[in-house]
């Protein structure tokens, strides 16, 4: 089984900082309504993850998401993204990982929310 790679929040912002990632919210629509979004995180719901993940797909095309950076998931708690990390990492995904503590921690670091 591959190790999932977690990361704490200050970690992901210093990444975003130097644009050595690509930082995905998987949280369901209504969730970011009710508390707010990341700056600058793509949002990607988590049921919708594998289809638009795949280098075939238009937000890799359109630029949206890098191919060549690191892809950093995070979701309400943390566990959600977990989750997608090790499906993905189990159908072949490098190069991804995920924030402990999700939103939560997030929203009490450096990341600014909008």
């Amino acid at each position: 089984m591959s190790e999932i790679k977690t990361i704490n929040a200050d970690e992901a912002y210093q990444m975003v900082q130097e644009n050595k990632c690509n930082l995905i919210d998987i949280r369901e629509l209504n969730e970011l309504e009710l508390t707010g979004k990341v700056e600058g995180a793509n949002h990607i719901p988590m049921g919708n993850l594998e289809t638009l993940l795949d280098p075939n797909s238009d937000v890799f095309k359109n630029g949206q998401i890098d191919i060549d950076k690191e892809v950093v998931l995070f979701c309400a708690g943390g566990v959600r993204s977990e989750m997608s990390v090790k499906s993905l990492t189990e159908k072949g995904f490098k190069n991804i990982s995920h924030i402990e503590g999700g939103f939560g921690s997030i929203s009490n670091s450096s990341f600014k929310i909008v």
